[in-house]
């Protein structure tokens, strides 16, 4: 349909802001969470742990796992993960460079070296690279299943298991989903999460860990949590000696605030997954065959989802829309919507920040990446080019399913990519991302 964009001055295809707040309001807070947030608040039970406990043996059980162990955040719980596996001083461990810098940049604090790996044309650490990063000092992998989409765990583990290498698991943004039928977070060694407050699943700031192994339990409660770093909890006679203090000299203590609300979305969780996923499945439907646009999803019929489909993403190809970036497209997007959820690039690649080329942690004049290691893996980093050339978008996240509301946004895109070409003089070749949340050009 032929018609002037926004972005060139016509008038929006879409208001979102007219639309039904439910049809996008995320968490869902019901009267019970805050009667149950409340009794925290009253009783003055935030830094206890009884709350915490109860949702760890909920948790575990939803997740299919032997233990869960809850944390102040994601981060920290992939920093206890590190930990449980035994990452130490000279080790190597494999990332998607295409991730939030929390699934890795934590490394350097046990005097290990992050390698990055390219991703995949859908997002996901990408299995055939993986043999490039290796070493005879590689420990472990960590998988991110990329804004929800389930990576590649039959090749990945396979991978692992012929190089004896541990596996971790970064779940932050995919709770729920199944690859193949199976729920992501139960293939690695252990698996660690956000559930900070804009998350599929979120409980204010919070994060989660869990494992089948028993002593990788015990390391991570002990690396965090003082106050059960004891006997009472603690079996392994090498952690024994050193009760009553937090291992890694940090205090990973859930907030009991987190943990009530927690519970309360573990409860309706399941359910509010099917009408997002009923809503999302049906957005992109109408998406399908549109050029540049092409909405992140598994195959129907593969047993693999998208769990809460945490900031869905459209994998964009320029080269189908006349080299309009996607920086140009996504702000076409925005006006077109008179919203802002439509943003480019996803994460910068990781490798392309300072922060693994030359910042110094440790103050010896050595770049921390490569303080301990046995190599400069930083060599490595030349062979990520594919990755800085895969170009994603984030589309509307629906948490209801409401048709005749959803089929507005897709007409939104429709408009934008059939007149396109009015974008082309305004065109802005800088392929955009974010290194967090709403920060967007590096600054």
């Amino acid at each position: 349909m032929k018609k002037q964009l926004a972005f060139t001055g016509g008038q929006p295809t879409v208001d979102v802001t007219t639309l039904p707040d439910e049809l996008f309001h995320w968490p869902i807070i019901t009267k019970e969470d805050e009667e149950a947030a409340l009794e925290v608040i009253r009783k003055n039970k935030f830094s206890g742990t009884d709350i915490t406990i109860k949702f760890q043996e909920e948790f575990a059980a939803w997740q299919g796992r032997k233990y869960a162990l809850a944390f102040t955040n994601g981060t920290m719980s992939l920093s206890a993960a590190m930990f449980a596996i035994g990452l130490g001083m000279g080790d190597e461990i494999i990332c998607p460079t295409k991730t939030y810098w929390g699934s890795v940049s934590q490394a350097i604090n046990f005097g290990a070296s992050a390698v990055f790996c390219n991703i995949n044309d859908k997002l996901s650490m990408d299995p055939n690279d993986l043999e490039r990063c290796l070493s005879e000092h590689t420990k472990a992998i960590v998988v991110v299943h990329y804004f929800g989409y389930p990576a590649d765990m039959d090749a990945i583990m396979a991978f692992a298991e012929k190089h004896n290498l541990k596996v971790i698991e970064d779940v932050s943004h995919a709770h729920g989903a199944l690859y193949k039928g199976r729920k992501v977070g139960t293939f690695g060694d252990v698996a660690a999460m956000s559930m900070m407050s804009w998350k599929g699943f979120a409980a204010g700031e919070l994060g989660m860990l869990v494992t089948d192994d028993q002593n990788m339990y015990e390391r991570a409660l002990a690396y965090g949590h003082y106050e059960r770093n004891n006997a009472n909890h603690i079996t392994d006679p090498e952690l024994k000696p050193y009760a009553n203090i937090a291992l890694g000299g940090v205090k990973g203590r859930a907030n009991q605030l987190c943990s009530v609300l927690g519970r309360g979305q573990l409860k309706y969780f399941d359910e509010r997954v099917r009408e997002i996923d009923r809503a999302m499945n049906y957005f992109c439907d109408q998406m399908e065959g549109l050029p540049g646009v092409h909405p992140l999803r598994p195959e129907k019929g593969s047993g693999s989802t998208m769990g809460a489909w945490y900031m869905p993403q459209a994998v964009y190809k320029p080269e189908e829309l006349s080299g309009v970036s996607s920086k140009t497209f996504a702000e076409a997007i925005r006006k077109e919507t008179n919203s802002s959820f439509c943003w480019e690039g996803g994460n910068f690649p990781l490798h392309t920040h300072p922060f693994f080329q030359t910042f110094d942690f440790y103050s010896t004049g050595t770049p921390s990446r490569t303080q301990f290691a046995h190599r400069d893996v930083r060599e490595l980093d030349s062979g990520l080019e594919a990755s800085e050339h895969i170009y994603c978008m984030t589309m509307p996240w629906f948490k209801k399913y409401m048709p005749e509301h959803i089929d507005k946004l897709v007409q939104a895109f429709k408009n934008v990519v059939e007149n396109h070409e009015q974008l082309l003089p305004h065109n802005d070749a800088h392929a955009g991302g974010r290194w967090h949340g709403a920060s967007n050009d590096g600054t």
